[in-house]
This record gives C-alpha cells, sequence and structure tokens, in this order.
C-alpha cells in the first residue's frame, strides 16, 4: 500500500512537472520555426525545418525599430545597480533592526516594515507616477532603478537572520575592539552570504521581469526593457509573427535561467540553515 501512494505521489509530479515544462518546450519549439511554419495551424510541435534566422535577425537588429540588444542591456543594467542598492540598504536596514538596541523607534519601524508587504503594489502604482513624471524622472534610468530599491521584503529576510546571530560572536568583536560599521561588515555580512544571494536571486528576477512599471515609466523605445519591449511588438508589427517573438522571449528569459542557476546552491543552503534555525 505505501509503495502504491508513493508511486502515485511520483505520476503526479511527473504530470505537474509536465504541466509547467510544457509552454517552456512550446516556446523554444516556435522560436526555430519561421513565420509561415508557426501560422500554418498544424498540430507539428517540433519545427519541421529549424532556422536560427529569427534569432540572427533578433540580434543583429534586423528587425525594424527593435533595437532588442539596447533592451536586454537597459534589463541587465536595471537589474544588476537595482539589486546591489537593495542588498546595501536592506542589509544595513536589517541590522540596524535587529542589533541595535539602543535605537529609537525600533520596533515601531519594524512593525511599519512588516506592515507595508501587506500593501498592494497596485495601490501605489498611480501616486509613484505622479511623483516621478512631477521631478521629471519619466523615461530615465532613474525611473527603472529607484521604484524597485524601496523593498521591505529583504529588510525583513535578513532580519529573521541577524536577529538570530549568536550575541556570544558579537560580544567577542566588541571586546576586542571591533565598532558597530566593523561588526555588520566583517562578521555578519559574510555568515549572510547565502541568505544575500537569495535575496539577489528574488530582486534580480523581479526586476529584470517587472513588465507593468517599466511600460508606463518608459516613452521612448530606447529606454525600454525587454519586457517591455516584447509586448509593443506583440502588439504592433510583429502580431501575427510569432518565431519572432518567441525567439526574443527565449533570448530574454536566457539571463534569469542564468543567474539562477549560477545562484541555485546557495538558495537551497538558505532554505537549509532557515530550516535548521
Amino acid at each position: 500500500m505505501a509503495k502504491q501512494k508513493k508511486l502515485l505521489l511520483v505520476l503526479l509530479a511527473i504530470a505537474v512537472a509536465i504541466f509547467f515544462v510544457l509552454p517552456l518546450v512550446w516556446m523554444l519549439s516556435t522560436a526555430f520555426k519561421n513565420d509561415f511554419e508557426a501560422l500554418s495551424g498544424k498540430m507539428n510541435f517540433f519545427p519541421l525545418k529549424p532556422t536560427l534566422d529569427n534569432f540572427v535577425q533578433g540580434i543583429n537588429g534586423d528587425l525594424m525599430n527593435v533595437p532588442i540588444v539596447r533592451w536586454i542591456a537597459n534589463s541587465l543594467s536595471v537589474g544588476v545597480i537595482g539589486t546591489a542598492v537593495v542588498l546595501i540598504i536592506d542589509s544595513m536596514a536589517a541590522y540596524a533592526l535587529a542589533r541595535l538596541h539602543d535605537l529609537p523607534l525600533r520596533r515601531t519601524m519594524l512593525s511599519v516594515f512588516i506592515a507595508s508587504l501587506m500593501i498592494p503594489g497596485v495601490l501605489t502604482f498611480l501616486p509613484m507616477y505622479m511623483e516621478f513624471n512631477a521631478l521629471g524622472l519619466i523615461n530615465t534610468y532613474a525611473a527603472l532603478i529607484l521604484p524597485a530599491t524601496a523593498g521591505a521584503f529583504g529588510v525583513f529576510l535578513l532580519y529573521q537572520f541577524f536577529a538570530s546571530f549568536p550575541k556570544e560572536i558579537e560580544e567577542a568583536a566588541r571586546i576586542d575592539g571591533a565598532n558597530k560599521w566593523q561588526i555588520y561588515a566583517r562578521i555578519l555580512l559574510p555568515s549572510a552570504v547565502s541568505i544575500m544571494v537569495t535575496l539577489a536571486i528574488f530582486t534580480f528576477m523581479g526586476i529584470y521581469n517587472d513588465f507593468v512599471w517599466p511600460l508606463y515609466a518608459t516613452t521612448s523605445p530606447e529606454m525600454r526593457t525587454i519586457t517591455a519591449g516584447i509586448a509593443m511588438m506583440a502588439t504592433g508589427s510583429y502580431t501575427q509573427s510569432y518565431g519572432k517573438l518567441m525567439a526574443m522571449t527565449t533570448i530574454a528569459a536566457l539571463p534569469v535561467v542564468l543567474v539562477f542557476i549560477i545562484g541555485q546552491r546557495s538558495f537551497v543552503k538558505a532554505i537549509t540553515q532557515s530550516a535548521v534555525k
């Protein structure tokens, strides 16, 4: 009976995996089809005559008025800079809330941070757009980077780790003459590498995959990110160019996949450490 139950669970897991992987396989398959084959209506899941023309035209800039390379560069630069700023600000804020017990209103600020997690982002979209528009920052890199740096999730994640850090190690460092900055930079941060990598993965993926804000915060084609750019392609001249759209989507997904593969070990380690604690 136990073996049958285990077999059913394995089969269920395989079915769920196929359900999630199937759209990705369809995307890759369509990316290697020409427009005629992609629109033929035939139920051929894999391309009959695979071609790389969709990728070559996109990377070389042969697609009319579509700066794909510029879009990818914008997404990567915004994602990297935004992630770096988030790691610095969130780690410092989490350290102050978790370890600086003489900080005024520390508990109140922590409660405000946690409460802000329950506010839907759609409620702040219009006020944020009006604020950036009033400051003249629409269609600039600042408009793409700054909104991503004000999140409470990273502060709460790092706060949990810093709060559980052994006090004895911190007290020993103080006896040796270390100040608060040295304790933060030389003791706590090196110990939180796996947590920081996990936060970096989530942050980079969130910024890179963001669609709604870059779509409205940019007005010129050169300033768009890859997600907003592909959306404009899908509603513009390439409405029925499924092969080109899927090729661009595949290229856009590669950086996120590589980031997750590179940081997967640290991601699993962070989950394991949290479970043990």
